[in-house]
């Protein structure tokens, strides 16, 4: 046997045991998913301050970019070598600041309009129901249904707090206290995370040098070209669509608070919490910030709620024809069904988040399937369709 067939023999022999090892795993995944699904939670769980480290730094790479550029300028030349410590502790001092002031502004502002709620809820509720029966007393059948429906639902409640509130008394402050340990934990990795996100910033420039050199070792010229451009690319698309969607939600935001004050709409800073938060979410985020936005409006003035829809929808045409293209441009240049296509499979898949990272993912993957079927025409011939 020569050493071409001897070769070509090899060859073959590895590609039909990558193959029968690539479906035992699959089996094996799709038989034992529970327990497989389990360890990757698990492993998830204990990497968390890491994953949320690395969040942390890569949101505040081009801060702390920007920060040593400008350092690097105005600093004597003896003191250069501290632009990139002083730009990464000043990225991280500067989202600590952001995150306070946000949260001392915000917080309190929430917990007087959800006091205030609770304060006028059962009022509302007892003219909702003097209403009702001032409006259907003629109409007995109907008056007596409505009635009777009312205490149907207050012996429905009063049911519910005797024997299911009252029984699992335990386990609802179990559940409480699991609560606080998760809070607990959450702040522990969120703090473990600061300081990951500290080392990661510092070394930045040294991980990507490392990660192209490793490249570099394992793939051809030709092909290393083209992970790093499509990495590159894949980088500056997250980049620019979340910074750029967080800046047009502050925005968003704060022109929701100043115009709710100026038209007196109740429980201003919730209201608008509510709208610069889920206008993070495309397409979707305005109309799923709008709903509750609405009702808690409704509760104190109906009249008031519809005004607010109305503004609502003029906010969001004045973000999606103004704000939102002056900030992010034609980012992830993906049409329409696209952006809708991302958002619910990326959305069904990882809730909240998915619907925030599902586009610019998609766009990634949009770019990569398009390249290859550029490349797939040239190679055939056909890449004059």
């Amino acid at each position: 046997m020569s050493h071409k067939e001897a070769k070509k023999y090899i060859y073959w022999m590895l590609t039909l045991f990558g193959a029968a090892a690539l479906s035992m795993i699959f089996f094996f995944i799709i038989y034992r998913f529970e327990q497989f699904s389990g360890q990757i939670d698990k492993i998830i769980g204990v990497i968390n301050p890491i994953l949320y480290g690395i969040s942390i730094a890569y949101l505040l790479k081009p801060v702390c970019n920007a920060y040593e550029k400008k350092l690097s300028v105005y600093l004597p030349q003896k003191m250069k070598k501290l632009a990139n410590p002083f730009a990464v502790s000043g990225s991280i001092i500067s989202a600590i600041v952001v995150v306070y002031l946000l949260l001392i502004i915000i917080i309190p502002q929430v917990s007087l309009s959800v006091a205030k709620l609770i304060e006028i809820l059962p009022g509302k509720l007892d003219e909702a129901s003097a209403w009702i029966e001032q409006t259907f007393q003629e109409d007995e059948i109907l008056s007596g249904y409505i009635t009777e429906s009312f205490t149907d639902v207050r012996n429905d409640i009063v049911n519910w707090l005797t024997t299911a509130v009252e029984p699992n008394i335990q386990n609802i402050v179990e559940g409480v206290g699991l609560t606080i340990l998760n809070s607990v934990l959450f702040v522990k990795n969120i703090v473990i995370g600061l300081v990951v996100a500290v080392y990661l910033l510092a070394v930045r420039k040294k991980l990507g040098k490392q990660s192209k050199m490793i490249l570099a070792s394992i793939l051809k010229p030709k092909w290393y070209d083209t992970v790093i451009n499509e990495v590159s690319y894949a980088d500056s698309m997250f980049v620019c669509f979340l910074n750029g969607k967080l800046l047009d939600s502050a925005i968003i935001g704060a022109i929701c608070y100043i115009c709710c004050l100026i038209f007196k709409f109740p429980n201003a800073m919730l209201v608008s919490v509510i709208v610069g938060v889920t206008n993070i979410i495309p397409f979707f985020g305005p109309f799923i910030g709008a709903i509750p936005s609405a009702l808690l409006i409704f509760i104190v003035s109906p009249i008031k709620a519809f005004w607010f829809l109305i503004f609502v929808v003029i906010l969001q045409q004045v973000d999606g024809n103004i704000i939102g293209p002056k900030i992010l441009g034609n980012t992830t240049g993906l049409s329409g069904f696209w952006v809708l296509f991302s958002i619910l499979v990326f959305g069904g898949l990882w809730g909240f988040i998915g619907m925030i990272v599902g586009v610019p993912l998609f766009a990634v993957i949009y770019d990569v399937v398009r390249r290859l079927v550029l490349w797939g025409l040239k190679r055939n011939g056909r890449d004059d369709l």
